[in-house]
């Protein structure tokens, strides 16, 4: 049942990356057709982020109740509907409103497909489905920069991420029974006892377990910069750059294609390399990245920095997410992995945003700074 149920989970994982690359890469000509400023791109995706925090402590219940099979189902579906709502959307306050289904549907996935695959997979498969996550990121900025290449439409953009996302709904949904033979046997403890089904924490008993605390700072500050790289590379790159908007979503799509391939690499290097390592060299990489992008010179330098900095985030998300059930235990793994991912998204909540004012008032050149 492992087996056949592995690459329905990197389907799953390709479509969790897809749509969260979508509004950085459309944003520069989203937010003219609009006629906002630049900087309202952080509304949309703060309440994308707050809608899936939400989601995401809730994360542990649910699953815990549903399963995780038919939470990444449903979940899926809702960001589906999301997807095409936002494709017939003309105004910013619609947007907005679509954003909060958008952001549930994300974070019940997200966090109930993480915890799964910790608990059940090895190391290195959770490197590679990140890895799948992050094909699915940079495929986004990609068929932005199709739709607007081509049809000169962002909508088109949304609906062919959300043409995809109907099609696994449809295999994960047909999928639910593999899902729930595999939770059966793993109900099953080695003396062959059924388990006790560990009852869901609350968020206060989740804060008091020692470790928890530093690791939620460690998940804000790293999603701060993926996030606010993702989201603003397109906009420094046509504003700053002064690279077209049609190329530079393209070229958004090196720093998602950064994670991608280190992440792919990352998978053989858990092999050698403890979590530790690797996330203390993922650092190390995304600082020499940044300092690339103060280079003044070409373009490449920038598309270079922007890879490198891919690179550096690769191994620090699944390499954490993989050592939660073995530093805080099985039973306290879905709500350590909920708080996680909780965390992440308040970093995303409040960073990008915070650098869209400090950039309306400034420049776009700070983000290299931020």
């Amino acid at each position: 049942m492992a087996t056949l149920l592995l690459p329905i989970i990197y389907l799953a994982f390709i479509s969790l990356g897809l749509p969260d690359s979508l509004l950085g890469s459309a944003w520069p000509v989203l937010h003219q057709e609009l006629n906002v400023p630049v900087s309202y791109a952080g509304i949309i995706s703060m309440i994308i982020a707050f809608s899936t925090v939400i989601s995401s402590l809730n994360s542990d219940r649910l699953t815990k109740k549903f399963g995780a099979g038919l939470v990444t189902a449903i979940s899926v579906a809702l960001t589906c509907v999301s997807l095409f709502a936002f494709s017939i959307s003309h105004t910013f306050w619609l947007l907005c409103l679509i954003a909060i289904p958008y952001g549930l549907g994300g974070g019940s996935v997200d966090a109930a497909l993480n915890n799964y695959v910790a608990l059940h997979y090895k190391s290195r498969h959770m490197s590679w489905l990140h890895c799948m996550w992050g094909v699915g990121a940079a495929g986004g900025p990609y068929l932005m920069g199709l739709a607007l290449a081509q049809q000169n439409s962002w909508n088109m953009g949304y609906r062919y991420v959300g043409m995809f996302q109907i099609v696994l709904t449809a295999i994960l949904f047909i999928s639910l029974p593999i899902w729930k033979n595999r939770k059966d046997e793993n109900q099953v403890s080695e003396s062959g006892d059924n388990r006790q089904a560990s009852k869901a924490l609350s968020l206060k008993e989740i804060l008091s377990i020692r470790g928890a605390k530093p690791i939620m700072l460690c998940f804000f500050c790293y999603c701060a910069i993926e996030q606010t790289a993702g989201l603003w590379a397109a906009s420094y790159l046509n504003i700053f750059k002064g690279i077209d908007a049609e190329t530079a979503a393209f070229f958004a799509s090196l720093f998602y294609i950064g994670i991608t391939a280190g992440r792919a690499i990352n998978g053989f290097i858990t092999m050698k390399l403890s979590d530790k390592a690797l996330i203390r060299l993922g650092q190390v990489i995304i600082a020499t990245g940044i300092i690339l992008l103060f280079i003044p010179g070409s373009h490449i330098l920038a598309f270079a920095g922007f890879i490198i900095i891919g690179l550096g985030c690769a191994p620090i998300y699944p390499c954490i997410i993989h050592s939660t059930p073995a530093t805080f235990g099985e039973d306290k793994s879905q709500a350590m992995v909920g708080v996680q991912m909780a965390s992440a998204y308040v970093g995303t909540t409040l960073m990008p945003p915070l650098f869209g004012l400090i950039a309306n008032r400034c420049c776009l050149f700070i983000l290299l700074f931020f």
